[in-house]
């Protein structure tokens, strides 16, 4: 495995990232005792990188604040066997854990209660890198910033990143930490892959400019990436949904799974390798719902595109044409 930096940072991180988010889930999502055998075989392939929110775990009946995922990640730390200690940690607040004010957002008093009530639950001491799951407009970044340095001061949390955050988010939050003497934001995780290039305008220009790296979340749209058309009929493909998502872009996924196969590559693993092959981008997270699925996207960190497959790419999911404003403007 060979590890990148964070961003600026010197912390060495896997590059892929293990997404919790179906762990615990009903229905469709992943039992406790697979998700613990996931787990502990991306630890045995070298991943040390792994997320989640405190809003994980969705139920059909969910007690308020229960963070179902978080707990299952909990119990497999007391586990031991330096479980804990091998595993970069990142979790996310901001969605709603009760239904009384302040259990949700970025206030100073939701941050603090949040981030005690997560350690709990992961039954750990400290969380790697606290992240904030989307931009709270009404709250001001001296608040914010405040209170993840009183965080950080007591040892509760080492690094704080921005999930969903626009590019102008971005510079704000780090030019009010700069003023503060604050390390300010060092990650970004975003919706990004092949069929969703937004964040190419503005939000990875300032996340190079202020040294974030770009965890994208999403990285094979929902499965619409990983060989639609021949898997529509399985599992959450057979979704109606996504059947239709799936005829309308019917034309660009024959082209893309036809240039899949003639360089001998699964499209899941493609769409990774394409992200992987961006220098902001640190590690994209993979959602595997059981073991298989998590050795099948190692196969990912081990395919060269070359800069005329990054071409032929392109020219199927066309991009924004660059960063803004030249994208759209002389």
């Amino acid at each position: 495995m060979e590890y990148r930096n964070l961003g600026r940072l010197g912390v060495k991180v896997s590059p892929l990232c293990l997404g919790t988010m179906n762990f615990g889930w009903e229905g469709l999502g992943t039992p406790e005792e697979d998700a613990f055998r996931i787990m502990d075989r991306a630890l045995d392939h070298g991943l040390n990188f792994f997320d989640t929110a405190n809003v994980y775990g969705w139920r059909k009946n969910p007690k308020p604040g229960e963070g179902v995922t978080e707990q299952i990640i909990g119990r497999w730390f007391a586990q031991g066997g330096d479980r804990r200690e091998k595993v970069f940690l990142a979790t996310k607040l901001y969605g709603s854990m009760g239904e009384w004010p302040n259990q949700d957002g970025l206030s100073a008093l939701n941050i603090r209660r949040a981030c005690d009530a997560s350690l709990r639950r992961m039954q750990t001491d400290h969380i790697d890198l606290y992240q904030m799951h989307h931009i709270k407009r009404d709250t001001p970044w001296e608040e914010i910033w405040q209170a993840m340095e009183q965080l950080m001061a007591a040892g509760k949390i080492l690094y704080v990143g921005s999930s969903n955050f626009a590019g102008w988010h971005i510079a704000q939050a780090n030019e009010i930490a700069s003023r503060r003497n604050f390390l300010g934001l060092v990650s970004e995780q975003s919706l990004y892959n092949l069929d969703a290039r937004t964040v190419e305008l503005e939000v990875l220009p300032a996340c190079e400019r202020y040294g974030l790296g770009v965890i994208p979340w999403s990285p094979l749209a929902g499965g619409l990436l990983a060989g639609a058309l021949e898997k529509a009929s399985e599992g959450r493909r057979s979704d109606e949904n996504f059947r239709r998502r799936v005829e309308r872009n019917r034309d660009k996924l024959e082209a893309w799974e036809k240039l899949c196969a003639d360089i001998g590559e699964r499209p899941a693993d493609v769409a990774l390798a394409w992200l992987l092959k961006n220098p902001v981008v640190t590690a994209p997270i993979i959602g595997p719902r059981n073991p298989d699925q998590l050795e099948g996207s190692l196969k990912a960190l081990e395919i060269e595109l070359s800069d005329e497959i990054m071409g032929l790419i392109d020219q199927i999911f066309p991009g924004p044409g660059g960063a803004a404003p030249e994208a759209y403007a002389w």
